[in-house]
């Protein structure tokens, strides 16, 4: 499968971003990989100059909603960055289980990485109004009570809901939208 038929058009809109790890697997399940997405998403938030409204990391997925110049190249970057980080935090454990299947899910002819840890490619989908944006948002921040992994929004660490419900800020620097 070849890269994301999905393109970013118009940067002056916010995207509706998914990336999702290669075939489902849910490695974002370890705190210290879910704890590296974080780092990852802060840097586009710091240095690259994204805005970042809204996110929320699942076991096997990431969604956030952003914009910014050049979003399509910062999103590869961030992939780039952070499956760096992982494929070597597993390499220094000795995580050979999880090692050879991402080896095994390397894209075919890809010669210019040993594993894959992301899915080809990522699925932006334009915000193009307050109404889209507060449904985005909506299901950002419910997700996580949908997979059954709390009861409420609010105890989910690896989300932005408390920058927009509980007058907190989260562990990742994010622009609150206002409409």
């Amino acid at each position: 499968m070849g890269r994301s038929r999905y393109k970013i058009l118009d940067e002056r809109y916010p995207y509706f971003i998914t990336s999702s790890i290669v075939n489902g697997y849910n490695l974002l399940s370890e705190k210290r990989f879910r704890d590296i997405l974080l780092d990852g998403l802060n840097f586009l938030s710091r240095e690259r100059r994204i805005k970042l409204y809204a996110y929320v990391i699942m076991s096997n997925h990431i969604h956030f909603i952003s914009k910014g110049n050049n979003l399509s190249k910062c999103i590869a970057g961030f992939k780039s960055f952070t499956a760096r980080q992982i494929i070597d935090s597993m390499i220094e454990d000795g995580n050979k289980y999880w090692l050879n299947r991402l080896k095994e899910a390397r894209v075919n002819n890809r010669t210019d990485r040993e594993y894959q840890l992301w899915a080809e490619g990522f699925h932006p989908k334009q915000i193009f109004s307050d109404e889209v944006m507060e449904q985005k948002l909506n299901y950002i921040h419910y997700n996580p009570v949908k997979a059954g992994l709390v009861r409420r929004e609010s105890d989910w660490r690896y989300s932005s809901y408390g920058d927009y419900n509980c007058d907190s800020t989260g562990y990742v620097d994010i622009d609150v939208y206002r409409g």
